[in-house]
């Protein structure tokens, strides 16, 4: 009974290496982004900016005109309101991006140093099961640089981005650390433009 206790934990050691390892690092990476980003004076002021630009932006494009007699008017006037949010919006955004900047290049060497010695520690090793067969794409990932032909083995390049991708979008939610919606929204390469009523 004790023998096949220390075998399962010996199953699992890999895996719980990497788990664990995976949260230290994202810990390390927040840690950093704190100390050069998040305690920052700019960045508090730019995700207050942030905040009411799109509080503002909000009610603009909620609030309903009703009024038929000036509805031309109202409807220029809001509209030339929107595109003054939507360009402040940008702005802030833009300048968000470039204060992270500093932070994302140190958290980008951190995660390759961590990665480089993962691999060299896991090097053709099983660290995870994945409970199906996934797709052929997938199974050029999960399954790299493994040796064998069970396509349910997970190597440690898949595995650890999993594991760092969750844990650390967790971890920046847990301690508020995540951006501001609007600039989560407004981040994304492929916006579509709001329609405008003429």
């Amino acid at each position: 009974m004790a023998s096949s206790a220390l075998l399962s934990g010996v199953k699992y050691s890999d895996t719980l290496s990497v788990i664990g390892i995976s949260i230290c690092t994202a810990a390390v990476c927040e840690t950093i982004s704190w100390l050069l980003t998040y305690r920052t004076a700019s960045y508090k002021s730019l995700k207050s900016t942030i905040h009411k630009a799109s509080k503002a932006l909000e009610t603009i494009k909620s609030t309903n005109l009703n009024s038929a007699s000036s509805n031309l008017l109202k409807k220029s006037s809001k509209s030339k309101k929107i595109d003054r949010f939507e360009t402040a919006l940008i702005q802030s955004n833009r300048d968000l991006s470039l204060l992270k900047f500093k932070s994302g290049a140190a958290v980008a060497l951190v995660l390759f140093v961590v990665f480089g010695l993962l691999n060299s520690l896991f090097a053709g090793k099983v660290v995870a099961k994945i409970p199906f067969v996934p797709i052929p794409l997938v199974q050029k990932m999960s399954h790299r640089g493994l040796i064998g032909d069970d396509m349910t083995d997970c190597s440690l390049p898949f595995f650890y981005l999993l594991c760092s991708i969750s844990i650390r979008t967790n971890l920046q939610k847990l301690l508020g650390f995540s951006p501001p919606r609007a600039a989560a929204a407004g981040a994304g390469f492929f916006n579509t433009p709001d329609s405008k009523s003429s």
